[in-house]
């Protein structure tokens, strides 16, 4: 085991490299340790709680986990396939000191993954992540033996504490009346509780893509996927298509006509709306260096101050709290609502844009005229390695004329996924033919560099 945290915890392809049930039993026990040394009440056992998703490999994970976390003599409570958002709810309801996520987002099935929130639903920062990876590595001298061995216990009201969690982010009643909507659970964990949060707020609800079989998980539906959603908008006549991911933490939008709205686009929607109810604290929201650039000008004209993290929601989350901002976000669809919740959840965020949606009498594909997005363009590239783009001498003299060529209309953004063996090649530029020309060379570059 070398170093295992990417930019959203561990995560790779199931029973290979640091994805296998040898290396989950190690970090479940090194999660256990810490969570257990850092738990103030010394006479209580401290619990963990274990959330997945369907994909196959799923349970195999779970179990690993679940006897590292046992041998060091902390109890598990299973809360079985929930979105990863639930998890973090969880956790914190139950008053655990941790809660562990099996899943790969909106990898293929073939992947999986493992997420650490702390009690507080918080993820890990770097240090605690750090920590973590040196007492995987350790074998302790003494392991907890008769009583003292944890004990396993399954939550069998999770999927029903999450949703009432959720309705409970709007307004008492029936706050989405009138409204006709598509979803698409993407096979995923969201497939056994959005209909139901939605009904139950008022919608009149069609799902698609809403039954797992551990293989079909994110496969051509979801988040990544909406051609199928935006069919079926049309074909309904729906107000709006909603898709998640295959964990839940992440949303994509449709509109009436058919028309894919990014994460920055909600977002944007939801600023607006926020300065205007008086929600947004300190006139701020964060954003990463992917953000569209037409996001940054949307802000300007609503005069928002716009914060820039780093990539991932981790990152996002940090400036929030650093900044005392309550809304941030990605445009991948990753959004964090901190008024609502401590990490992000499609779902919330799903209920945030129909709340503004229901109230405003525009439809969305008017709401999202808020912002403009720059035409961009986005090719993930397979690489072997993953040296510092920096000192990889044809990528840097290719980004280099690459930005002379667009000048103050656009932008190059070249950076590895922290989660696969991939590097994002972003452009944006002032017209889609020049955008996309200029990507494909960067992408070429790279893949000659390093794949």
């Amino acid at each position: 085991m070398g170093k295992l945290f990417g930019t959203d915890g561990v995560r790779g392809k199931a029973n290979q490299g640091d994805m296998t049930v040898e290396t989950a039993t190690r970090l479940g026990r090194g999660v256990a340790f810490y969570f257990k040394e850092q738990a103030a009440n010394d006479e209580v056992r401290p619990t963990i709680v274990i959330g997945r998703d369907p994909r196959l490999s799923g349970p195999m994970l779970e179990a690993a986990l679940t006897a590292g976390i046992c041998s060091a003599g902390v109890d598990v409570r299973l809360l079985g396939v929930v979105p990863t958002p639930a998890v973090a709810q969880a956790t914190v309801q139950s008053g655990a000191v941790a809660g562990l996520v099996v899943s790969a987002s909106h990898n293929p099935f073939f992947d999986n993954g493992i997420k650490v929130f702390k009690g507080d639903g918080f993820k890990l920062s770097d240090k605690e992540e750090e920590a973590i990876e040196e007492l995987s590595l350790t074998n302790p001298v003494e392991l907890p033996v008769e009583e003292a061995v944890g004990t396993v216990f399954h939550l069998e009201n999770a999927l029903e504490q999450y949703i009432d969690f959720c309705r409970s982010t709007l307004p008492a009643g029936q706050p989405l009346a009138g409204l006709k909507l598509v979803l698409d659970c993407s096979n995923g964990a969201t497939s056994a509780c959005a209909e139901a949060v939605f009904c139950g707020l008022g919608a009149t609800v069609e799902v698609i893509h809403s039954e797992p079989d551990g293989i079909n998980i994110n496969d051509q539906c979801g988040s990544q996927h909406t051609e199928d959603l935006c069919a079926k908008v049309v074909e309904m006549g729906a107000d709006a298509g909603l898709a998640f991911d295959g964990d839940g933490d992440r949303l994509i939008a449709v509109d009436e006509k058919g028309n894919e709205l990014t994460g920055d686009q909600i977002m944007a929607i939801c600023a607006k709306s926020y300065k205007a109810t008086g929600d947004l604290k300190n006139n701020r929201v964060v954003a990463t260096v992917m953000s569209n650039v037409g996001f940054h000008a949307a802000m300007r004209a609503l005069d928002i101050q716009t914060d820039t993290a780093g990539v991932g929601d981790r990152q996002v989350l940090e400036l929030m709290r650093r900044n005392d901002a309550v809304l941030g976000g990605e445009d991948s669809g990753h959004m964090i609502f901190l008024d609502c919740h401590t990490t992000g959840d499609g779902i919330v965020s799903a209920l945030k844009l129909m709340q503004v949606l229901g109230t405003s009498g525009k439809t969305l594909s008017e709401l999202s005229g808020v912002m403009t997005p720059f035409p961009q363009k986005l090719i993930n590239v397979d690489v072997k390695e993953k040296p510092p783009i920096e000192t990889v001498e044809g990528i840097v003299a290719a980004v280099s004329a690459a930005e002379i060529e667009l000048g103050e209309s656009g932008r190059v953004l070249i950076r590895y996924s922290g989660t696969q063996p991939m590097c994002r090649v972003m452009v944006e530029g002032p017209t889609m033919e020049q955008t996309c020309s200029i990507a494909e060379r960067l992408a070429d570059v790279v893949a000659k560099e390093l794949g």
